[in-house]
């Protein structure tokens, strides 16, 4: 009988020579007993193994420790649909999915891919997008806002080459990297090599999980950040309207949809001994009703949007209103 249940998909992000083929050999070739897949586009900055690039818009080879390595060189869904295809013959077997983002690439298509095809949908849950920061030229990178982007789509965010810059420069980073995103754990990866743990079961999309990163403020850069690209945090103790936040939430999107990069609430309203959780990628969003508050836990509602280039002051005024 063929397994349906949904397969975990990890969008790998990052900027050219960040290392993100590095990483991929790693997952591929590593002893860690996982059926993975990896899908790697054709326009990565150096190839996994160029020996399965070929004429074909699709080469899936099984390799020696039973990982799937897919190169594409036509679009992602198609290939997600052969993969399927060939999982359900039992041509190859994996339960995990990791898609290789170029340098160069905004996430979000990839990302919402898997909320737009109905089938996709039923057949693959997207667990997270993690970022590659490259510590020796993040700085130079970050001129190019899409660079910014990715950093601020990311859950998770892996900085290599730490041991090339000084501990000072590393920290400077950091704080930047958390003024971009400040709902992302940074975690170091050397020479590809990261725990697993730190990749898979990240659940960024779930969503009832904790928006706990955004219960402190991000630390400040020392003097005036040029990054397009940032956190903000709204936060109140009153109980909020329904109708009200709808509204907001509404006009927020219709004006800045696609500059809100990805947004993330757990809410208190008024009348509803349950708390409200919701998130999104630009215009794409769910929200549900989640288990009740806590007695005697104070019910502070707290929005985190990151956005490219958000009016922070029109924003904090109109939630002033719901």
């Amino acid at each position: 009988m063929v397994d349906t249940s949904p397969i975990p998909v990890t969008v790998l992000s990052g900027f050219l020579g960040a290392g993100k083929t590095t990483l991929l050999r790693y997952l591929l070739q590593a002893e860690h007993g996982l059926k993975l897949a990896v899908i790697e586009n054709e326009f990565s900055d150096a190839g996994i193994d160029t020996e399965l690039l070929g004429n074909a818009p699709v080469q899936v080879v099984t390799l020696a420790n039973g990982c799937v390595c897919c190169s594409i060189h036509t679009d992602l869904t198609k290939a997600l649909f052969l993969l399927l295809e060939q999982l359900d013959a039992g041509e190859i077997a994996f339960d995990r999915l990791v898609i290789e983002c170029t340098g160069l690439a905004d996430p979000a298509p990839v990302a919402q891919t898997f909320f737009i095809e109905e089938e996709l949908r039923d057949r693959y849950v997207l667990d997270g997008i993690v970022t590659l920061v490259d510590a020796v030229h993040a700085g130079e990178h970050f001129k190019q806002t899409i660079a910014q982007a990715q950093v601020g789509f990311a859950d998770r965010l892996l900085v290599s080459k730490t041991d090339l810059v000084t501990p000072e420069d590393f920290d400077l980073l950091s704080q930047r990297l958390a003024r971009i995103n400040n709902r992302a754990p940074i975690r170091v990866v050397e020479h590809g090599e990261i725990d697993l743990a730190e990749l898979l079961d990240i659940r960024g999309f779930n969503l009832n999980t904790e928006v706990a990163s955004a219960l402190s403020p991000p630390p400040m850069l020392i003097g005036q950040s040029a990054d397009r690209i940032r956190s903000m945090v709204l936060r109140t103790e009153k109980p909020l309207d329904l109708d009200r936040l709808s509204d907001f939430m509404n006009r927020l999107l219709e004006g800045h949809g696609r500059q809100l990069l990805r947004y993330k609430g757990v809410l208190s309203i008024a009348g509803e001994e349950r708390r409200l959780v919701f998130q999104g990628v630009l215009k794409l969003y769910g929200f549900d009703w989640d288990r009740p508050w806590e007695h005697g836990q104070a019910r502070v509602s707290v929005l985190v949007f990151i956005g490219d280039d958000l009016p922070e002051a029109s924003i904090r005024e109109a939630f002033g209103l719901v």
